[in-house]
This record gives C-alpha cells, sequence and structure tokens, in this order.
C-alpha cells in the first residue's frame, strides 16, 4: 500500500480578492508588482494614475485570484515599505472567513476577518478585552470599538480612496 502525498496549498482552495494601493511613491511601484507576483505566482501589471491627494505617488487596483491566505501573504510582503498605502481584501469562500488588511506608514497593518458580506467580525475575546479596559478607565468602548472595526485607518485611508479624477480631495500637508 502506498501513500499519496498532496501538496497542501492544492487542498486550500482559491480564494479572490482585490489589492487597493492607495499611494506609492513611483520608485515603488515596480516592486509592488513584483511582491504580489512573488506571492500569486504569476505576473502581474497594475495600471497605475497619479495619485491627487499626495503630490508624486501613485494608486492602483488589482483584482486577484489565488490561494486562501493570498491576501495574507501579499499584506505581509508590502508592510515593511514606508511611504505606502494600501488595502488588500480576500473574499470569503464556502471553506473559509474573508480578511481585509490595511496599511498605513503611521498606523501600521490593521487586520480584520470578513463575512461572506464583507462584514468584519470581531471575535469573543476581543470584544470582551474592550470592554475590560473601558472598565477600568484607559479608554472609552466607543474608542476600543473603533479600533476594532479599523476607523482609525478608515479615517487615515478615506481622503486617498476618494481622489480619483472628479472627486472632491482633501489636501494634506506637512507641518514642519
Amino acid at each position: 500500500m502506498t501513500t499519496q502525498i498532496k501538496d497542501p496549498s492544492a487542498s486550500r482552495g482559491n480564494a479572490r480578492g482585490v489589492v487597493f494601493v492607495h499611494s506609492a511613491p513611483s520608485a515603488l511601484c515596480p516592486h509592488i508588482e513584483w511582491a504580489v507576483a512573488g506571492v500569486l505566482g504569476v505576473p502581474v501589471n497594475f495600471d497605475w494614475t497619479a495619485q491627487p491627494a499626495q503630490a508624486g505617488t501613485y494608486r492602483a487596483e488589482l483584482f486577484w485570484s489565488g490561494a486562501i491566505g493570498s491576501a495574507a501573504a501579499i499584506a505581509s510582503a508590502l508592510k515593511g515599505w514606508t511611504h505606502l498605502r494600501f488595502e488588500v481584501t480576500e473574499d470569503a469562500t464556502s471553506t473559509s472567513e474573508g480578511a481585509r488588511y490595511s496599511f498605513t506608514p503611521d498606523l501600521g497593518v490593521f487586520h480584520a476577518v470578513t463575512g461572506m458580506h464583507g462584514d468584519i467580525m470581531i471575535p469573543e475575546d476581543r470584544l470582551k478585552a474592550a470592554v475590560v479596559k473601558a472598565a477600568l478607565g484607559d479608554t472609552t468602548l466607543e474608542l476600543e470599538v473603533d479600533k476594532l472595526l479599523g476607523k482609525p485607518w478608515d479615517d487615515e485611508l478615506e481622503t486617498f480612496r476618494h481622489a480619483g479624477e472628479g472627486a472632491p480631495v482633501r489636501w494634506l500637508h506637512q507641518v514642519v
């Protein structure tokens, strides 16, 4: 009797999602493509356009398909680069929950598990920890729930999400 060893990635199934690069300096653009291609195992080409919310940066999005867990691998490959803002989503499948990763240079990485309709699903232990922190007076429950939902990341990325052609732009200025 022989035993067949299956490729573990083959049994994980396929997922799909989107990579949104909200702002990246031009020098990073090819490196982002190489990193995403390395995760997905196929060449990728982003359609880069100028990001009007931040001069000298570019934006793009890419619909992808790959192994379940690819969103995590893509976010891990991109998270170490400063001056980069991005989001990666992975749709839920019949065998896995979905995921959302957001990254900003100031806040770092936000991760949330998402359900089949894209809703953020917060684990019970994280909710209990938020209630305890609020009860101890370290913070408010509202602030902790906002963090669990990724509100600080949404607030920072909103300008970049909607800075497409014709959309109103709130310009960001560096104060020295």
